[in-house]
């Protein structure tokens, strides 16, 4: 078992962020295998990050796994919707990326099943996607990715032809970094959250071919 991984303590947090896109996200569900390449992450830069859960150094129970070692699998609830995140940074750095969004390439039959949703609102949103997956407990916090059932392969990715950023939604009243270009995602691709259909690339889907 792994106590970290480096990778996520290689760059700046929004940087990780950044090279987390085109990456192959996976589920070892009970169910079958499930997952596909992330096309939108959020970074969120700790203490003085107003948007962050660690903002002014709060630490609780529930964000804990913020403050592991780089890898450690952070999964929360906010509206009875579980989100996933990967803790960035050395321990007790308490900096995260949050993926909000990928595209389905494996097990899509399991996640029908799981989310009855076809087309681009299967995983589409950060909630979206773990309801796909099947996940809706905290279960495998404070494990490394790749020691438990989800793992971000870091070494099966695609190419973004082009990343574009943006605020990070739904923080809009968090203050100062509300409006920080944190988010990040591949343009042209279908699944990105609230992407419009004009601006959607059907030919490569944002994919550097």
């Amino acid at each position: 078992m792994r106590t970290s991984d480096p990778f996520y303590a290689s760059a700046s947090t929004d940087e990780i962020a950044k090279q987390m896109l085109g990456m192959l996200l996976t589920y070892e569900s009970p169910k079958g295998k499930v997952g596909g390449w992330i096309v939108e992450t959020e970074a969120y830069m700790g203490q003085k990050d107003s948007a962050a859960h660690a903002f002014k150094g709060r630490r609780t129970a529930s964000n804990e796994p913020l403050y592991g070692p780089p890898g450690t699998v952070y999964i929360y609830s906010i509206h009875g919707r579980y989100l996933l995140d990967v803790a960035a940074q050395e321990k007790d750095v308490p900096q995260g990326v949050l993926i909000r969004a990928i595209e389905p390439t494996i097990g899509k039959d399991i996640m029908l099943t799981n989310r009855a949703k076809d087309g681009v609102d299967l995983t589409n949103g950060p909630g979206k996607l773990m309801e796909a997956f099947g996940i809706s407990d905290k279960k495998m916090n404070m494990h490394i990715f790749g020691d438990v059932a989800l793992d971000i392969h870091q070494d099966e990715k695609k190419v973004p032809a082009a990343i574009e950023s943006s605020n990070r939604i739904g923080v809009s009243n968090q203050g100062d970094w509300a409006t920080k270009p944190l988010r990040y995602f591949v343009k042209g691709n279908p699944f990105v959250s609230g992407i419009r259909k004009r601006d959607v690339d059907s030919e490569t889907r944002g994919w550097r071919e």
